[in-house]
């Protein structure tokens, strides 16, 4: 079953009097528990498709169905609501709070969304995920205190407290080398092997790509149908 479904989404902003089109008619599917990489250049509206799978915004026409409920029409609490119950979103600048510990950066997401969890509950939650992520022995150093790596690890450890059905990574290894961009895109493979967790990468770059199991290439608002655009099988 689709757990994505986009069907004709268009996306224009307004700038004064001039229009800007940025999606001109997507169409496509995500498969549960599949690892899809959502390639372009910068430009090309990949980044903008991502904020509106990830009810971040919302199309200007067209329709996008989530777990089989269309929600390209909800107001931004629904779209909050739901955000917060299904999704979960890695960024390439890492976004912690620089006061916060790794463990308090972690568990900040449940203060806006407990479901009836207890504080203890909570709290061995994000310690479990720090530990998945090979954090357990960082829980109490700040961001400052930390490598890019982690700083990263602890991002998607957060990404990953509310059990999220589809996870969005926008450009996560843009700012780390190369060796760390590898155990970075190895951990969310496991993720997505182990834990079934459905993985959408935003990326220019075909090194990253290259560990999905599907390219989505998006050229100038639309999606380039070109014998690149395929299931790559390498992933699994």
């Amino acid at each position: 079953m689709e757990l994505i479904e986009l069907h004709d989404i268009c996306k224009t902003y307004s700038l004064g009097e001039l229009d800007l089109p940025v999606l001109r008619g997507i169409s496509q599917q995500v498969a549960r528990s599949e690892f899809v990489a959502l390639m372009g250049a910068s430009g090309s509206g990949k980044s903008t498709l991502m904020n509106i799978m990830g009810c971040l915004d919302h199309p200007t026409s067209g329709e996008y169905w989530l777990d089989g409920r269309e929600i390209s029409r909800l107001a931004a609490k629904e779209r909050a609501r739901l955000r917060n119950r299904m999704i979960g979103f890695v960024f390439q600048s890492f976004n912690l709070l620089p006061r916060m510990t790794a463990f308090e950066n972690v568990v900040m997401p449940l203060m806006y969304c407990r479901d009836n969890l207890t504080e203890r509950e909570m709290q061995r939650r994000a310690a479990e995920l720090l530990e998945r992520v090979g954090l357990s022995g960082r829980l109490h150093h700040r961001p400052s205190q930390l490598s890019g790596g982690e700083q990263q690890r602890v991002a998607i450890a957060r990404s990953l407290i509310s059990q999220p059905q589809v996870l969005f990574a926008d450009e996560p290894t843009g700012n780390l080398d190369s060796r760390t961009s590898e155990e970075i895109l190895a951990l969310f493979q496991e993720l997505n092997h182990t834990d079934r967790i459905t993985l959408v990468i935003v990326t220019h770059d075909p090194g990253v790509a290259q560990h999905a199991e599907r390219i989505i290439r998006i050229r100038d608002g639309l999606i380039d149908t070109g014998p690149e655009s395929s299931r790559l099988g390498g992933a699994r």
